[in-house]
């Protein structure tokens, strides 16, 4: 089952994630999937708009191929449609919804890879559209250059808690893997970032390479 149309996947502005998943706003999401459980597709239509932002500013921050992250909503919202039965309200709508999201986002990264269509930078990353860009936006670009380096997984935890602000357990909980090993991702994504921005800013050479070398 498709969602609603939209034209295009687009990331919004940033914007506090806790401000989605208040007392309030989990009710109602989880009255929506019980509702959606029993076929009610108005309620799959409010579900899917209440979410898609939501989903595109994480898939967005991580590729910039809006036909791959509009796929990866689909699919999360077809198996939402599919398998809504199946949520007991053991855990929060969003961590349900974003663990689907997560593991369609995981294959579809890694079926890129397998086809030899793996994302690169200069596929993927939009060039500067000025040429003497503010300070805060060349940061922000390369932060998502070092992001597209990192391996899947460090790469969505990484977006799950500094740009989603989920916590340790709840990234836990999407990701299906025990606390602790959440933690060591994020240490070792934060490790490989540390390396990697200055290289990408021109403060240190490439690995192997001498910045006097020609």
């Amino acid at each position: 089952m498709r969602g609603p149309k939209h034209n295009e996947t687009q990331a919004p502005p940033a914007t506090a994630e806790h401000g989605y998943r208040s007392g309030a706003s989990a009710a109602r999401e989880t009255e929506l999937i019980a509702r959606i459980a029993k076929g009610d597709r108005r309620a799959f239509e409010e579900l899917y708009n209440l979410y898609h932002r939501r989903l595109a500013r994480f898939l967005t921050r991580l590729t910039r191929r809006y036909d791959v992250a509009e796929e990866v909503i689909n699919d999360t919202f077809w198996i939402v449609w599919k398998k809504a039965g199946d949520f007991r309200g053991e855990s929060q709508p969003s961590t349900w919804i974003l663990g689907i999201a997560y593991r369609r986002a995981r294959n579809a990264f890694r079926s890129s890879a397998r086809t030899g269509s793996a994302e690169n930078l200069d596929a993927l990353l939009e060039p500067p559209t000025s040429d003497e860009p503010m300070r805060t936006e060349e940061l922000r670009d390369w932060l998502l250059q070092g992001l597209v380096q990192l391996p899947v997984e460090q790469r969505l935890a990484v977006e799950l808690c500094y740009e989603l602000g989920y916590s340790c357990e709840e990234i836990s909980a999407i990701m299906g893997c025990p606390v602790n090993t959440v933690k060591t991702r994020l240490f070792h994504a934060r490790a490989k970032l540390q390396k990697l921005l200055p290289v990408l800013g021109g403060s240190a050479a490439p690995p192997g390479e001498s910045r006097g070398k020609t």
